[in-house]
């Protein structure tokens, strides 16, 4: 019997260093994978060091996997004159890549497989009302100056979907409301954290480490650190955050800056403007074991994004014991509790700072259990082993193989049954 195969289409390379939380997930449902399927991968390479097109085998988070690059892509973590999901859009087109799985994580490259047979899933990494909110931002994405024209698409590709799973509740509740005949289909997922990249030190151990970096970087003693990572996008409106830090006006809170992107060079003319050059360290593009490794030992982990889904940055500095600070925006809010972080009520620069100073003057108030605590349920291995033992499920129902002696009973034995892929 030869084994069910998973697709997965998304605009990246996996062996570059890639800022998001798409390609964490991605990256975790590679890693967990069991061995009853065959994983693909449909994505980018940074040369033409491989024809486009092509099936290969690779490795990717210790799985081999079959690979397909479909487009030429140096830097993926800046924006282009033509968006980069087009690319990969026009780059699927014309091609068939059926097959009995099918994950997507955005919409647009769907309009390549409306045709494609197979079972197919789109993952909602955003809350998709505030995404398109004319009102907003016009430089965050496309989709903010053609609402219009994005519930248009949506409309003609949403058909075609087997499951929609959100990870943000206003987006699960946007796709039942606005397509009822579909709204069964829809589904609240957790988000996930992979725990064997990020865990807690110690208190103790904690303090040596943020000692060391004190060290490293020639700062003063006592120096705390606030922690920022992800995409240098208005979405995540990093100008905010520097403001913010002015607004604390405390020499010895340093903030350290992980990502890259489009606004990195308006990044750093507003920080040296409002002179935070002593006070702000830019980090570029960290591999995950490198983020996690940061977060374990800075005191705090800072949001001040104007729209999210459930950042999976949030999970893994929860994960790692590191408080958060963050906007009123996503599914943060839902997930902290008075322990392991505080939501601003207004995304003010005055607001923002007032709570970072609750959290780095009263640590003793945000205890590292607390913190690790919130991110339990999130576990990479039992969320996505949940999501590939339904998919087993439903391939033994399709193949009549109810009898098989890998049934889903035994690729869920390794669940708890108190975790929960869906609420």
């Amino acid at each position: 019997m030869r084994k069910p195969i998973l697709t997965i289409f998304y605009q990246f390379n996996p062996w570059q260093s890639s800022i998001g939380g798409i390609q964490t997930v991605i990256r975790s449902f590679i890693k967990y994978s069991p061995k009853e399927f065959e994983v693909r991968l449909v994505g980018t390479q940074a040369d033409s060091s491989h024809p486009l097109g092509k099936w290969q085998d690779a490795e990717v988070a210790g799985k081999v996997i079959r690979f397909m690059p479909v487009l030429n892509l140096p830097n993926d973590n800046v924006k282009h004159w033509i968006p980069t999901t087009v690319k990969y859009t026009a780059a699927l087109w014309g091609r068939c890549l059926s097959s009995d799985f099918m994950h997507f994580h955005r919409l647009e490259p769907t309009l390549a497989t409306l045709k494609w047979s197979g079972e197919k899933t789109l993952f909602v990494h955003n809350d998709i009302r505030m995404q398109i909110d004319s009102s907003g931002k016009k430089d965050a994405i496309l989709w903010q100056r053609l609402p219009a024209v994005y519930l248009a698409l949506e409309r003609l590709l949403i058909g075609q979907f087997s499951q929609i799973l959100s990870c943000n509740t206003e987006s699960a509740q946007h796709y039942r409301e606005h397509y009822p005949e579909i709204a069964d289909r829809v589904s609240y997922i957790k988000n996930t954290v992979d725990n064997e990249i990020c865990y807690p030190l110690t208190g103790e151990e904690r303090e040596q480490g943020r000692h060391r970096l004190v060290q490293q970087m020639g700062l003063a003693a006592d120096t705390r650190f606030v922690l920022f990572a992800g995409r240098l996008h208005a979405q995540k409106d990093p100008i905010l955050l520097v403001r913010s830090m002015a607004e604390i006006n405390e020499p010895n809170v340093h903030l350290l800056i992980a990502g890259d992107g489009d606004l990195h060079g308006e990044l750093c003319a507003e920080i040296d403007s409002l002179g935070l050059s002593g006070q702000v360290t830019l980090l570029g593009s960290l591999v995950q074991t490198e983020l996690a490794q940061l977060m374990r030992i800075c005191n705090v982990f800072v949001l001040t994004s104007a729209y999210e889904g459930l950042p999976l940055v949030v999970l893994e500095a929860l994960a790692c014991g590191t408080p958060i600070v963050t906007t009123r925006c996503g599914e943060t809010p839902n997930l902290l509790d008075s322990q392991s972080g505080v939501v601003c009520q207004k995304r003010t620069p005055a607001a923002i700072a007032d709570a970072l100073r609750q959290v780095l003057q009263h640590p003793e108030d945000y205890p590292i259990e607390a913190c690790v605590r919130a991110a339990e349920p999130y576990s990479a291995s039992h969320v996505v082993g949940n999501i590939y033992a339904d998919m087993w499920e439903q391939w033994q129902q399709k193949n009549h193989l109810s009898n098989a002696p890998n049934s889903p009973t035994t690729l869920r034995r390794t669940i708890p049954h108190n975790v929960h892929l869906f609420k």
